[in-house]
């Protein structure tokens, strides 16, 4: 299998938000905000591996600011890391505020997403090739994300010899 660098899976969406997306108060819903960064997190996964793809989890969810009826949201996401068939992609939402071309940071979010297989096993991705400083910052950071993941599951399931690990 080729490797890729994560520019060759990044990808930018955006979305006006409507009347039907917000509150009374013109405040847009979470929930839209988060199927949306699943949409977007989801294309760089399939655009990555070229299979089908699932969502294992959403982690760091951060709503920094508000965004409101009329803004246009952009979803920024790339490849941060990739295992033998998972893949952590993160997502960046800024909202501009169109009259006034104000433009905010309003969530982040990282996202873990499994290739599928056609049987519907996991499947092997291609390899990450970093080729940047970034892509190097990303991709430790997310190793750091991955270890405190396990750690947490290690938790839940009351398994201490895995919690004793590093």
């Amino acid at each position: 299998m080729e490797p890729k660098t994560s520019k060759d899976s990044e990808v930018i969406m955006t979305h006006l938000v409507l009347p039907q997306d917000a509150n009374p108060s013109g405040n847009l819903h979470g929930g839209v905000i988060l199927k949306h960064i699943d949409t977007t997190g989801g294309v760089v996964a399939k655009k990555h591996s070229r299979t089908n793809i699932v969502t294992v989890s959403i982690d760091r969810m951060a709503f920094k600011q508000p965004a409101y009826m009329g803004e246009l949201l952009t979803f920024k996401a790339s490849l941060n890391h990739v295992g033998r068939s998972s893949m952590e992609i993160g997502v960046r939402v800024e909202a501009e505020n169109l009259m006034t071309g104000e433009v905010r940071h309003t969530n982040s979010a990282y996202l873990t997403y499994v290739a599928l297989g056609k049987n519907g096993k996991p499947t092997p991705v291609p390899p990450l090739t970093l080729d940047s400083e970034v892509s190097e910052r990303r991709h430790m950071e997310a190793e750091l994300r991955r270890d405190l993941r396990q750690k947490e599951r290690a938790l839940e399931r009351g398994d201490k010899v895995c919690l004793q690990k590093k």
